[in-house]
C-alpha cells in the first residue's frame, strides 16, 4: 500500500519501501546514511520496557508518558543511573513519548503521520526529555492565554507603574518574527529550549501572515499571543531602550521586583552587540528570573549557546544525552504542517515520491554575498551527486532504457528540487531523458514551485516553502547548499546528514564540491564568542568538545557529539 489515501484513513500504510532505503558506500569510503545513534543504557536489564507500546497517564498533573518510559526512568532514579535514552519504535505513533497523545487527529492531520513518510529516526530519545515536555505541557495549560493565570500576568504587564510583586506566577518568553522562514523555525526551537530550561511559558507574536502555517504543538492550549499583549509598541532593534543590553550597559537593576520594568527586550540577531551577548552568562540568567515577561527577537539558531551556560548543564545532558539531536527532537515535537499545509505535502509525495526506491532531496540556494554562475552551480551539484554515488552519471546509460540487463524492473530514484529557481532542475532532467542512466535506472526530477524570489512574511509563500522543507525531510539522501536555514530544517526534522555544497571559490565551484555534515545540527551563525567567567572575548568554538566550527560556516558553531 502506498500513502496516497491518507486523508480518510485512521490507520496509515508505511512509506513505499520502508524496509530498506540505505543508500551504499560512496566513492570516497563515506555512507550517505544517517550515523547510526549509541544506545545510552545505564539499566540494562530495563531497556526492552522503552519500546512498549502501551500508554498510562503519569500523576504529573494528567501529564502522559510511556509506561516503559517511566519504568526505566524510575528505575535510574532509585539506582542512582546517568541519562538513559533509547531509539524509539518506528510503529510508535508518538515517536516514544516525544508527542502528546492528547490530540484530536482531525485538528492536526500530520501530527502522527509524517514519520509515517520518513526514514526512521535513529536518533536515542531520552526519557528525562519526554517528562520535560510533558511538565512544560502542564504549564503552558496553567499559564496559557484563555487561563486566569495569563490574565492575571497580563493585568500586571500594562499596569503602570508596575506592582511590585509583578515577578510572581508565571513567566513568558515571547518570540517575534524577523527573518526568513527557515530562520524564524530555528529560532522558535531555541526560544522553547529556553523556556523548558527557565519555566517559562513560550508564546508567538506572530503578526499578519503568520496563521495556517503550524499546528498548535501544545494539548488544551495556544501557543499564540493575543495581540493586544504584546509589550512593545514600538519597532525592535538593536537600538531599543527596553533591551537587555542596553540596559545592562546603563547599569540597570533588572525586573520589577528591583525596580526594573516588568518587561525586557533580548536582542539576538546577527548585530547584537556586547552587551546583548551576556544573555547567554549565568550571571545575567540569575537577574532576568525577577524579569516576567521577555521579548526575543533572532534571526539565529542559538541553542548551542545554552550549553555553555553551568546553570543548565545537568538538565541538558539529561535531555541530550547525544547533543547532536536536539533540533531533530524539538523541531519534531514543535512543527507540525497545519492541514492546509500538509494537504500540499501529501499531493506533492504522492505526485514525486510515491512508488519510488530511493528518494534524494537537493535544495539550492544563491547568496549575493557568494556569488557563482548558473553553469557552475548546475556542474558542482553534479559533480557531488556522482562523486558521492547519490546519481548516476547522465549519459553513461542507455536512452530509453527502463529494465535491466536480466529484464527486472528499473530501480526507480526520485529526485526533488527544492530552489527559488528552475533551471538547475529542468537542466537535469533534460540530461537524463536525453541521455538515460547506466545499470537500467530510471532517474525522475521534479520541482514542485519555482517562485524567483523570497518574499518574507508571505503566508502562500510560507506555507509552500514549509511543504517543501517538510517534503525533502522524506528523502533518503539529501544534498543541500551550505549556510542555508532552509537546508537546516529539512534535514534535521529527518535527523539526516546531509551533503552540504560548498561555497564558491572566487565564483568558482570549489575543487570539493560537497562534504558530509558532521553533524545533524544547524549552525548557529553568529555566537556569542564571550567568556562569561573570565569575562573577556573567546572563541565559542574551542570552548568545550561538544560545539565546533562549521564546515559550511565557519565563524558558526554547531552541537557535535
Amino acid at each position: 500500500m502506498d500513502a496516497r489515501k491518507h486523508g480518510s484513513h485512521s490507520r496509515l500504510p508505511l512509506r513505499p519501501g520502508a524496509a530498506a532505503r540505505w543508500p551504499s558506500k560512496t566513492k570516497s569510503g563515506h555512507s550517505s546514511a544517517v550515523r547510526r545513534t549509541v544506545v545510552l543504557l545505564a539499566v540494562g536489564v530495563m531497556a526492552v520496557l522503552l519500546v512498549a507500546t502501551r500508554w498510562t497517564p503519569s500523576s504529573d498533573a494528567g501529564a502522559w508518558v510511556s509506561a516503559g518510559v517511566r519504568a526505566v526512568l524510575n528505575a535510574g532514579s532509585e539506582q542512582g543511573a546517568g541519562p538513559l535514552a533509547t531509539v524509539p519504535d518506528p510503529g510508535d505513533r508518538l515517536l516514544g513519548g516525544l508527542l502528546s497523545p492528547d490530540f484530536d487527529d482531525s485538528s492536526c492531520l500530520s501530527r502522527y503521520r509524517a514519520a509515517l513518510y520518513r526514514r526512521p529516526s535513529l536518533h536515542a530519545l531520552s526519557p528525562h526529555l519526554v517528562s520535560a515536555l510533558r511538565r512544560y505541557e502542564s504549564l503552558h495549560r496553567l499559564c496559557g492565554p484563555g487561563t486566569a493565570a495569563y490574565a492575571r500576568a497580563a493585568q500586571r504587564l500594562r499596569a503602570a507603574p508596575p506592582p511590585s510583586n509583578a515577578s510572581s506566577g508565571c513567566s513568558y518568553v515571547v518570540w517575534t518574527p524577523t527573518a526568513g522562514l527557515g530562520n524564524r523555525i530555528l529560532s522558535i526551537t531555541s526560544a522553547f529550549l529556553y523556556a523548558l530550561l527557565t519555566d517559562r511559558v513560550l508564546l508567538l507574536h506572530v503578526g499578519d501572515g503568520g496563521g495556517d502555517l503550524f499546528c498548535e504543538p501544545f494539548p488544551g492550549a495556544t501557543w499564540i499571543l493575543p495581540r493586544e499583549d504584546f509589550p512593545a509598541g514600538e519597532r525592535l532593534n538593536v537600538d531599543t531602550g527596553a533591551s537587555l543590553g542596553n540596559a545592562l550597559r546603563r547599569g540597570e537593576a533588572l525586573g520589577a521586583g528591583a525596580g526594573g520594568a516588568p518587561w525586557l527586550y533580548v536582542h539576538l540577531l546577527h548585530n547584537y552587540r556586547a552587551h546583548d551577548r551576556l544573555f547567554f552568562c549565568d550571571d545575567v540568567q540569575g537577574e532576568l528570573r525577577r524579569v516576567p515577561w521577555l521579548v526575543i527577537q533572532a534571526d539565529n539558531y542559538f541553542a548551542p549557546a545554552m550549553f555553555l551556560m553551568p546553570r543548565h548543564e545537568r538538565a541538558l545532558a539529561r535531555m541530550f544525552p547525544r547533543r547532536d539531536a536536539v533540533f531533530h527532537h524539538l523541531g519534531r515535537y514543535l512543527f507540525h504542517p497545519s492541514n492546509t499545509v500538509w494537504g500540499m505535502v501529501t499531493r506533492y509525495h504522492d505526485a514525486y515520491f510515491a512508488g519510488a526506491d530511493e528518494r534524494v532531496g537537493v535544495q539550492v540556494r544563491k547568496f549575493k554575498w557568494a556569488p557563482i554562475s548558473d553553469d557552475e552551480l548546475y556542474g558542482q551539484i553534479l559533480s557531488c551527486a556522482h562523486r558521492e554515488n547519490i546519481l548516476p552519471d547522465v549519459g553513461a546509460g542507455v536512452h530509453g532504457a527502463n529494465a535491466t540487463a536480466a529484464g527486472s524492473p528499473a530501480r526507480r530514484k526520485a529526485v526533488v528540487f527544492a530552489s527559488l529557481y528552475s533551471e538547475y532542475s529542468e537542466r537535469l532532467r533534460d540530461a537524463y531523458a536525453k541521455h538515460g542512466a547506466p545499470g537500467g535506472e530510471a532517474v525522475s526530477v521534479f520541482q514542485p514551485t519555482h517562485l524567483g524570489a523570497q518574499r518574507i512574511g508571505d503566508r502562500q509563500q510560507d506555507q509552500k516553502a514549509f511543504a517543501e522543507m517538510v517534503l525533502l525531510s522524506f528523502s533518503d539522501v539529501a544534498v543541500t547548499t551550505g549556510v542555508s536555514t532552509f537546508g537546516y530544517v529539512s534535514t534535521g526534522l529527518a535527523g539526516m546528514r546531509p551533503w552540504v555544497l560548498m561555497g564558491p571559490d572566487h565564483g568558482k565551484a570549489p575543487g570539493t564540491p560537497c562534504r558530509l555534515a558532521a553533524t545533524v545540527e544547524p549552525c548557529f551563525h553568529t555566537p556569542p564568542n564571550y567568556d562569561c567567567k573570565a569575562k573577556t572575548r573567546a572563541d565559542t568554538g574551542r570552548m568545550v568538545r561538544y560545539i565546533r566550527h562549521c564546515e559550511d560556516f565557519p565563524q558558526g558553531v554547531h552541537l557535535v557529539e
